[in-house]
């Protein structure tokens, strides 16, 4: 019995042993902190009554890697809107995915009228496929215009899980920055992309996110979360097992943390 116990112990991973004698306390300031997010405000960096963009690159990554941000930007009174830069075809699926895209919206909050999808065949769904950055960068652009955007919000240059469609928002979106074609006063915040641990420790990241430098932080109350799973679900075609353990575990549908370009 003491060997099959010490062995149960060598097979967790170093730095979750590490964290162990922390988790009380990771537990407790955790859960003072999405308390303290659940009162009445928003990041104090973002005005009331602005319009803000969510670019992402595959329906479902609204609900993966955002819901924080939109639910939060909802929160502070800054009107989300999505822009999807792909019908996520890569197993021919594009029209179904489409629909669970406008579901997940739906359960965020955010109307069918601020929801676009780019079905670009320059912009295909493949994770080995980096989509042409000029291209992109014009498709956003002339979204930002349209809609009157003063806040974009997409992925960092690390794109979260490497997927080469997100990293190329990134390029496009800094692209436009860097060269001054955005709007006057349109600001940039990128999703960090942070390591493997930190990725599916769930909210036990929330602690560890507010003592980090960033721009903006969006965490999510209990609620909030369930909301953000209810959302994940909507996208039935793309529920593998393994999608209900990140759902589980993954930080990503409890807090996000960003920097401005």
């Amino acid at each position: 019995m003491a060997a099959a116990a010490l062995l149960a112990v060598l097979a967790v991973p170093l730095p979750l042993l590490l964290l162990l004698p922390l988790l009380p306390l990771l537990l407790g300031a955790a859960r003072r902190l999405r308390r303290a997010r659940s009162r009445p405000g928003g990041p104090r960096a973002l005005p009331r009554g602005g319009r803000a963009l969510v670019v992402t690159a595959h329906p479902d990554d609204e609900a993966m890697f955002f819901a924080p941000a939109l639910l939060g930007l909802r929160r502070a009174g800054a009107a989300p809107a999505v822009l999807c830069c792909s019908a996520g075809n890569y197993y021919n699926q594009g029209e179904i995915r489409k629909k669970e895209l406008e579901q997940s919206c739906r359960v965020l909050g955010i109307p069918e009228s601020d929801v676009t999808v780019v079905d670009h065949r320059d912009l295909p769904d493949n994770p080995a496929v980096e989509w042409d950055t000029h291209l992109l960068a014009t498709i956003v652009l002339k979204h930002i215009e349209a809609k009157n955007i003063n806040l974009v919000v997409t992925f960092d240059a690390g794109g979260v899980s490497g997927h080469a469609n997100h990293i190329s928002l990134y390029s496009a979106v800094r692209y436009l920055h860097s060269e001054g074609k955005l709007p006057e006063g349109c600001r940039v915040l990128v999703l960090e992309s942070v390591n493997l641990l930190r990725k599916y420790i769930s909210f036990l990241d929330v602690p560890i996110s507010c003592l980090l430098p960033r721009d903006a932080l969006f965490i999510l109350t209990e609620e909030e979360t369930e909301q953000a799973k209810r959302a994940m679900r909507c996208h039935r075609s793309q529920l593998l097992w393994f999608r209900h353990l990140y759902v589980l575990f993954s930080r990503y549908m409890v807090v996000n943390s960003l920097h401005l370009l």
